[in-house]
């Protein structure tokens, strides 16, 4: 898992097996991030879509959370309609 900031920039890098959920590795690759400061927002894609997630983030490290995935999705939908006309 990696984290990136907007500019796609590495801050943080974890590697683990394929079999834990993506949203079971969230704390330990912010854990091992690069920088000191903890990023304000993390935006995820759908894989990321938690309750609990989003909670923990915001009580435990005063972070907030958001999801891409309907805007990523539909952009990379429209881009495929607009490569392949």
């Amino acid at each position: 898992m990696a984290i990136t900031d907007r500019h796609g920039l590495p801050i943080a890098v974890g590697i683990a097996s394929a079999s834990p959920h993506e949203v079971t590795l969230v704390d330990a690759t912010l854990d091992q991030r690069f920088v000191h400061a903890l990023p304000e927002r993390l935006i995820g894609d759908k894989a990321y879509d938690s309750n609990g997630l989003d909670e923990r983030l915001r009580a435990e490290r005063g972070q907030e959370t958001g999801g891409l995935e309907n805007r990523v999705s539909c952009a990379m939908h429209e881009a495929a309609r607009i490569s392949y006309k």
